[in-house]
């Protein structure tokens, strides 16, 4: 009867343990959760605060009771903010699309196929992951200009059609693919581009929309090329109307226009995320797994 009461009070003092170390942890990712949200809540809350209101606050007030979306009419009509929009979606389709063929038909090349120097091939290839992302910036510009293709879509999309890591990602989840279904595939006649598009994809279908997803975020938020090989508002991608906005000395004076002009550039990424996040965690969890 002893033992038993023993056993009983060390389970309770575990199970005591546990629960205090599972609320220890909860109030610390609680208190990280409201680091990271609080500077996007402070944006919006701003991006709602009437011009006067905002300059009129001695104190900063951590909510309103007069919301306005005035500012959001402001800051698509200081700057064309619109058209920054359409050139940047033109941008982040076009360049995700190519980059996603030369990933898909690169990954399996470098994952299924047998040429001479694949390995070689490949070690180099992954080599230009050593080089400082300057340096490439520098040599794009260089060639961009010498093309006579500043201030033109695909001047802004060429240098970013292709990503080594983004190739070496997927070719390592191709591998986790058993051969046994290619060699069953080939004895049945099957094409190396059937068994991709029927077989491949579907099965890496994951880490594949993964890769699109954090192509299209990394094309929304571009800044450093499409200010190099820019000068034409036309061609403005929404990160130039930012710093147009900015520049422009309105930004500066309404900072909540300016808020509720980053605030719209934001919650298309926000939503996209929310929307695919999932897949997004199954992507990456199945490209780094090996075996």
């Amino acid at each position: 009867m002893t033992q038993q009461t023993d056993y009983e009070k060390t389970e309770k003092s575990a199970r005591a343990g546990k629960r205090m170390m599972n609320a220890l942890v909860y109030a610390l990712l609680t208190l990280w959760a409201l680091m990271v949200l609080f500077p996007f809540y402070w944006m919006v809350l701003t991006s709602v605060k009437s011009y006067g209101a905002y300059n009129s606050e001695y104190i900063p007030q951590l909510f309103t009771l007069s919301p306005t979306l005035e500012n959001y009419m402001e800051a698509f009509t200081a700057v064309p903010l619109a058209r920054y929009f359409v050139n940047t979606l033109i941008f982040t389709v076009v360049t995700t699309a190519i980059m996603m063929a030369v990933t898909v038909l690169a990954a399996y090349a470098f994952a299924r196929l047998n040429f001479r120097g694949k390995n070689a091939a490949f070690v180099i290839f992954l080599s230009l992951m050593m080089i400082p992302s300057e340096l490439v910036v520098i040599t794009n510009f260089v060639t961009i200009t010498n093309l006579s293709l500043r201030n033109t879509f695909l001047g802004l999309i060429l240098p970013s059609v292709t990503s080594v890591f983004y190739i070496y990602l997927l070719k390592e989840n191709f591998e986790q693919v058993p051969d046994d279904l290619y060699y069953a595939a080939k004895v049945d006649g099957t094409s190396d581009l059937k068994y991709l598009l029927k077989v491949m994809i579907p099965i890496c279908k994951p880490t594949i929309v993964t890769i699109a997803i954090l192509k299209v975020i990394e094309c929304w938020n571009s800044y450093v090329w499409p200010r190099l090989v820019t000068d034409d508002e036309n061609y403005f991608l929404v990160s130039n109307g930012i710093q147009a906005i900015r520049e422009s000395g309105f930004g500066r004076e309404n900072i909540p226009a300016m808020m509720a002009a980053v605030v719209s550039i934001s919650v298309p990424l926000i939503v996209l995320f929310l929307i695919f996040r999932q897949k997004i965690m199954a992507g990456v969890a199945r490209g780094g797994t090996k075996g």
